[in-house]
């Protein structure tokens, strides 16, 4: 074989592998995903898992206990059954909401 081809070859393996790497790792979190539900306002400052308004960029950034609009992963179907003081309900949600006064 000429370096050419020799080269072609290697960054097809490399780009290949990397590829393949990299869909690996996302697995785990779509199989995440499909087991828990995203429940807003249980998590503490902090301990969220993503989305935490205008100012932060995600997981770990709530700036307060039981923010409303972040969110925490839990199992399906516990979301509504978990505590949630600054919630309407007093539980968690499956939507961002607006905190109520404590």
């Amino acid at each position: 074989m000429s370096k050419t081809t020799t080269a072609a070859v290697s960054a097809a393996s490399l780009a290949l592998a990397l590829s393949s790497a990299l869909a690996l790792t996302a697995a785990p979190l779509t199989a995440q995903a499909a087991d828990n539900e995203r429940c807003y306002g249980i998590s503490l400052k902090g301990k969220n898992d993503c989305a935490a308004g205008p100012g932060t960029t995600c997981a770990g950034t709530s700036k307060v206990d039981y923010q409303g609009n972040a969110w925490k992963y839990v199992p399906k179907g516990t979301c509504v059954e978990t505590a949630s003081p600054t919630s309407p309900t007093g539980m968690g949600q499956l939507e961002a909401f607006k905190e109520k006064s404590a």
